[in-house]
């Protein structure tokens, strides 16, 4: 059975907040990864990749930019899995 949305979503939530240390508490769906959870390039990357494994996908570098929050992330993940 394919993954709904929400639970998609929690899947990127919890990668998140386990490559930033942080309490999923902490984290909305708007709240940015590098201004108010103290995030850097490295972690970015790490979260790229961790995204890349788990829903077997390839993600562009180039995607970083947009990936600037929760709702970034499902963006540039549901595209590059083509779930839109």
């Amino acid at each position: 059975m394919a993954a709904t949305t929400a639970e998609r979503r929690e899947t990127i939530k919890e990668i998140v907040c386990d490559i930033l240390e942080i309490d999923p508490d902490e984290v909305t769906q708007t709240s940015r990864f590098k201004e108010e959870h103290d995030a850097d390039s490295l972690r970015a990357i790490e979260i790229l990749a961790s995204l890349e494994k788990t829903f077997g996908i390839v993600i562009n570098q180039s995607e970083l930019g947009r990936m600037v929050n929760l709702d970034g992330v499902y963006e540039v993940v549901a595209e590059s899995a083509g779930w839109n």
